[in-house]
């Protein structure tokens, strides 16, 4: 059995891509569990992480497959959450969404994906839309 790590953001296809990415790894259902994990950086509403749009729709997509999954929420910077829960878990892979970003828009703003890439300590694939 191995664990995978599952960046989800606010983007409901980056999520939906992120779990078939799951789903067409080697290895019955029975084979993979996933954490999904979702960093609020703003939530003035309280919101759980369960009741975004993409972290559901990534768990259909597992839960229609038979794939073991858990939803886990954090707040602050979403690199440390990814790099956290995955170290936590002891995470074979970490799976996150990336953003088609210029060279100056990465520079301004940061990039997770950039910043969990360097610093996972572990293998970490990107989809891309």
């Amino acid at each position: 059995m191995y664990h995978i790590v599952v960046g989800i953001d606010e983007d409901e296809e980056h999520a939906e891509l992120c779990a078939e990415e799951v789903l067409k790894m080697p290895g019955d259902p029975s084979e993979k569990r996933v954490t999904l994990i979702h960093s609020f950086t703003d939530n003035p509403s309280g919101a759980s992480a369960t009741q975004l749009t993409p972290v559901r729709a990534a768990g259909d997509l597992l839960d229609e497959a038979g794939v073991e999954y858990e939803v886990t929420e954090s707040s602050g910077d979403p690199a440390d959450a990814i790099i956290d829960a995955a170290d936590e878990a002891d995470a074979d892979l970490i799976i996150i969404g990336g953003r088609k970003r210029s060279p100056t828009g990465k520079a301004l703003f940061g990039s997770v994906t950039q910043t969990v890439i360097l610093n996972a300590g572990r293998p970490v694939m990107v989809t891309s839309v």
